[in-house]
């Protein structure tokens, strides 16, 4: 009988996203797809098919976690929970399929009832706080993804939240609902500095925090896989006219470093808005001050920031991880690899 390998998923309202542990538990494969699972249940579909078609011929165990029960296509979260574990289930060939149940861990899906529903949701942030808190053992973890960020305590090889929910962890501002694709540009600032004067911003969605990036020159294209605002071109000029119609103007291309400078400020007021939370986090939960921040998502960049303003050590998340080359990193899909690791642990 060949070696079983293990996939954990990660299927959020936007991306689905794959990592692929071999039978040493060395990550040998990473993937994501665009996934706009509030258009309707064949996005996850076609997004699993893609990366069932990418995988090397092998025996799977497939485990599961998710945020996207959260997408408006849902009746509530109950039904989002119960229509994607339905979903996936018809569409992975195998017997045993586990599904992330927060503080449960892993259960079968044969084990599955309607009361674990609610562990179920939206649980995917301590999947990877615990496998970074296991790894760390004391610091302060923070996910800046494309449209979240997770900002989370780890102390002595455990995740120390206050909240479970995302109302209550929105509440201890563990759960900023803020990244660098997606997020709404007006979702960030209400005003913004132009060649030395505040201007209040439209309150349209006009631009997002991927043209921002894109005009800082921090944003990596193979990120963003969401259509823009206005349906039209991912280049910088674009980003900039979009930007642009924040304030009311119109981009000429002579311009370009106006709409640069003011990308820098918003850029400034989001990552103030992150500083806030975790510096709450931190002051409330008296971690060490020579404990690490550990930065995982695709935003993760700013985390690296932080650190050196505050003076911390800064630990990536991939460097938690045994991996072969992959064309992601693992850090930019921490999700998906935890869950990975927990289902390789159960071998």
């Amino acid at each position: 009988m060949k070696p079983r390998h293990y996939l954990g998923w990660d299927i959020g309202g936007a991306h689905l996203k794959a990592a692929v542990l071999n039978p040493d538990g060395i990550i040998t494969a990473l993937y994501q797809q665009p996934c706009p699972l509030w258009k309707g249940l064949a996005t996850l579909q076609a997004a699993v098919a893609a990366i069932m078609q990418a995988l090397p011929a092998a025996d799977y165990r497939h485990a599961m976690t998710m945020t996207g029960e959260l997408v408006d296509l849902f009746a509530d979260r109950e039904d989002g929970v119960r229509q994607i574990i339905a979903t996936m289930a018809r569409l992975l060939p195998a017997s045993e399929i586990l599904v992330f149940a927060g503080r449960q861990g892993l259960l079968p899906l044969s084990a599955i009832s309607t009361a674990d529903y609610q562990d179920i949701a939206s649980s995917n942030w301590l999947a990877s706080a615990g496998f970074a808190a296991h790894s760390v053992g004391d610091g302060l973890f923070i996910d800046i993804g494309s449209t979240t960020t997770d900002v989370l305590v780890l102390q002595d090889r455990q995740v120390q939240v206050q909240g479970y929910t995302d109302y209550q962890r929105l509440v201890t501002k563990e759960l900023v609902y803020t990244g660098i694709v997606r997020t709404a540009v007006m979702a960030v600032a209400q005003a913004v500095l132009d060649e030395g004067q505040e201007v209040g911003l439209m309150a349209e969605y006009f631009a997002t925090m991927a043209d921002v990036y894109r005009l800082t020159g921090e944003l990596d294209e193979a990120h963003d896989q969401t259509e823009t605002a206005d349906g039209a071109a991912k280049t910088v000029a674009a980003s900039a006219r979009r930007l642009a119609r924040m304030l009311g103007c119109d981009f000429y291309p002579e311009q370009l470093p106006r709409w640069q400078s003011v990308a820098v400020n918003l850029r400034a007021q989001q990552l103030q808005a992150i500083t806030a939370a975790s510096g709450k986090v931190l002051a409330e939960n008296g971690v060490s001050a020579a404990a690490p921040l550990v930065g995982a998502g695709i935003g993760r960049f700013l985390v690296r920031e932080l650190a050196r303003h505050w003076r911390r050590p800064y630990r990536d998340f991939s460097e938690l991880c045994q991996c072969s080359a992959t064309a992601l990193n693992p850090a930019d899909c921490a999700p998906a690899v935890a869950v990975g690791y927990l289902n390789h642990a159960r071998a």
